[in-house]
C-alpha cells in the first residue's frame, strides 16, 4: 500500500467514520472489511445476508467478527416512506419503494441520506450506473455544484512528477462527452478534491492533442474555453491549458513548449477533454507505469458515496473506504 494511502487512512483513525459496504456478498469486499477492522480507520457495515456472508467469510479464513451485518431484504419501512416522499414526483408508490430500499445499493444511499453512515462503498460487482443513480435519486448534488463527475487518484510509484507522483485524474468514469462549460466546472471539482485529499495546491492542466494553438479543430476549442471558464469562475485556480500530456506533467517539455504557462511540466491535476481520453489515460498508467488507481471516486454529490472498479482488488477497496472517510470527514 502507498504511504499516500497510508497518510490518509492516518487522518481518517483521527475521526472515525461509518462507511456502510453495499456489496456485502461478495469476497473482496469481505476482505476489504477485516482489512479496516484490523487497521481500525473505520467502521464498516456490510449489507446481505449474514449467513452467507458469515459463511463465506469462514470459508475463505477471513475474520469479521464484530462487523455489523445487515440483510437489505428485510426492508425498512422509514427508508421506504422517505423514499416514496422524495420520488413522489415520478410517481414512485410506497409499495414501490418498499421494494426498491431492499435493493442493497438504494439501502446504503438511505443509510447515508438519513445519518446511519457517513459514507457508501460500492462497485466491485456493479456497473457505475447502477451505483451512480441511487446517489443522484435520493441525495442529489452537493450545494453550489453543477454537475457530478468522477475522478481517479493515481499514485505512481518512483515518480518525481505530479505531487511526489501522486495525481487526480478527472473525469474518467462518467461524463461521455462534457461541454466546455462541464469541463470547467469538472476541473474547479477536481482541484477542490485534490487539495482536499492529497493536502497540496492543485495545479490543474487542460489536456488535450494540442498545445497553446498547435492544433486547430472544435475539440481543442473547447479545451481553451473551458480554461478560460475556469479562470473566470475560480480565480484562485492555478490552472491552464490548452496542454498536451507531455508538456503538462514533463519539465523540459513544458519549459519547451510552454515557457510562460504557471502549470506546464507541473501539473498534478490532470482534466480530459472526454471519457473515452480519461478511461483510456487511467488504465495506461494503472497498467503500464504498475500505479496504483483508486476510484472512480464521485464528487459533486451531496454525500460520499464511491465507485469501485470491477477490477478492484480487497486492498483497493479498504483504499476507497479510507478516501471516503476523509471526504466525510472534510464535510
Amino acid at each position: 500500500m502507498s504511504s499516500f494511502i497510508d497518510g490518509l487512512k492516518a487522518r481518517a483513525k483521527e475521526n472515525i467514520k461509518t462507511i456502510v459496504l453495499a456489496e456485502g456478498e461478495e469476497i473482496r469486499t469481505i476482505k476489504a472489511a477485516a482489512i479496516v477492522k484490523a487497521e481500525g480507520y473505520a467502521k464498516n457495515i456490510l449489507l446481505g445476508n449474514p449467513e452467507k456472508i458469515s459463511k463465506m467469510a469462514a470459508d475463505a479464513g477471513v475474520d469479521i467478527e464484530g462487523v455489523e451485518i445487515i440483510d437489505p431484504s428485510e426492508g425498512n419501512e422509514e427508508f421506504a416512506e422517505l423514499f416514496a416522499e422524495l420520488r413522489k414526483k415520478k410517481g414512485v408508490t410506497i409499495e414501490q419503494a418498499r421494494e426498491t430500499v431492499k435493493d442493497p445499493l438504494y439501502y446504503g444511499v438511505m443509510m447515508v441520506k438519513t445519518g446511519k453512515v457517513d459514507g457508501m462503498v460500492a462497485g466491485a460487482v456493479n456497473s457505475s450506473a447502477n451505483v451512480i443513480r441511487p446517489s443522484l435519486q435520493i441525495l442529489k448534488t452537493a450545494p453550489n455544484t453543477k454537475i457530478v463527475s468522477a475522478f481517479f487518484i493515481m499514485n505512481v510509484p518512483d515518480c518525481d512528477m505530479g505531487e511526489n507522483g501522486t495525481f487526480v485524474f478527472a473525469d474518467c468514469g462518467l461524463n461521455q462527452q462534457p461541454t466546455a462549460e462541464e469541463l470547467s466546472e469538472i476541473a474547479i471539482s477536481s482541484a477542490a478534491s485534490f487539495k482536499s485529499l492529497v493536502g497540496a495546491e492543485p495545479k490543474v492542466a487542460m489536456l488535450s492533442y494540442s498545445t497553446y494553438g498547435s492544433a486547430k479543430h472544435d475539440d481543442v476549442t473547447k479545451v481553451t474555453t473551458a480554461t478560460q471558464l475556469v479562470k473566470e469562475k475560480a480565480p484562485d485556480i492555478m490552472v491552464d491549458g490548452e496542454l498536451q500530456l507531455d508538456a503538462a506533467i514533463v519539465a523540459s517539455v513544458g519549459a519547451q513548449k510552454a515557457p510562460a504557462s504557471p502549470v506546464a511540466g507541473k501539473a498534478n491535476v490532470l482534466v480530459f477533454p472526454d471519457l473515452d481520453a480519461g478511461n483510456i489515460g487511467y488504465k495506461l498508467v494503472q497498467r503500464l507505469a504498475k500505479a496504483e488507481a483508486y476510484g472512480p471516486i464521485l464528487q459533486g454529490v451531496a454525500a460520499p458515496v464511491n465507485d469501485l472498479s470491477r477490477g478492484c482488488t480487497a486492498e483497493d477497496i479498504a483504499g476507497v473506504v479510507a478516501i471516503t472517510s476523509v471526504q466525510a470527514a472534510n464535510k
